[in-house]
């Protein structure tokens, strides 16, 4: 009985949360969400690249060791 109700409280929270994002996104103007898109895809470019230089110096350290 408890994981059911715990499954169901959870289920209730994801979709909460995703009925939120989606009135957000719908609620915002067309030029403000497009900033806010190319804003994050700017981050995920920068961790990207941070990301890919760390693997290959460690993959270098292994390497040389």
């Amino acid at each position: 009985m408890a994981n059911s109700a715990g499954k169901t409280v959870a289920t209730l929270l994801i979709g909460a949360a995703v009925g939120a994002a989606v009135g957000y996104v719908l609620g915002t103007d067309k030029d403000k969400r497009q900033e806010q898109v190319d804003r994050l895809k700017n981050s995920i470019d920068k961790l990207k690249a941070k990301l890919g230089k760390k693997a290959s110096d460690i993959e270098e350290e292994i390497y040389s060791a």
